[in-house]
């Protein structure tokens, strides 16, 4: 796969801001080794502005980054949970034929957002759950508790930070276009 250089810098920003935003630090613990972390508005950001395949590479590399730096190893599984949750949300930009970019965010766009938020944690976490359990024998009953908590704060927490921070680039990009119409 070959990535410009605006990409890549774009990837490693992304990653760089998510994998520190992700530390504990600044996370609320909800379970055993699961916090809810305000850094995936960051993710969702991201994906939403840059499409599918930065949002995975944020979130992955982002992921490993705040496993790495948080010291309780890396978990691959959850990395990989991380990279399908922006792959997912960044399929925005491609459903909505790019509105936010020429500074529309309807009602309908808020609540596919909302949705690919759920959805993305609900099939990203999920993966990383059914992973856990297959490949490290950790308990059904705990992995599917995490996976309930992760998907439905994310998903919450994602969409009302996420709604005010698409509704500035959508009332910035409206500006924009307006006065480059003139």
């Amino acid at each position: 796969m070959n990535f410009s250089a605006k990409t890549v810098v774009i990837i490693a920003i992304g990653a760089a801001l998510y994998g520190i935003g992700g530390l504990p630090m600044f996370g609320i613990p909800v379970f055993a080794n699961t916090t809810l972390k305000p850094a995936m508005a960051i993710l969702a950001l991201f994906s939403v502005l840059f499409g599918p395949v930065v949002g995975f590479f944020v979130g992955f590399i982002g992921h490993w980054v705040t496993d790495l730096f948080a010291g309780w190893g890396v978990w691959l599984t959850w990395v990989l949970g991380s990279g399908i949750v922006g792959m997912v949300i960044g399929f925005f930009p491609i459903l909505t034929k790019r509105r936010l970019k020429y500074g529309r965010f309807p009602t309908f766009d808020i609540v596919l957002f909302s949705l690919l938020a759920l959805l993305g944690n609900v099939v990203g976490y999920g993966c990383s759950a059914f992973l856990d359990t297959v490949l490290y024998a950790e308990p059904f009953t705990k992995v599917f508790i995490q996976l309930c908590i992760i998907a439905a704060g994310n998903a919450l927490l994602v969409t009302v930070v996420g709604y005010f921070i698409l509704q500035s680039v959508a009332k910035r990009n409206s500006q924009y276009r307006n006065l480059t119409e003139a």
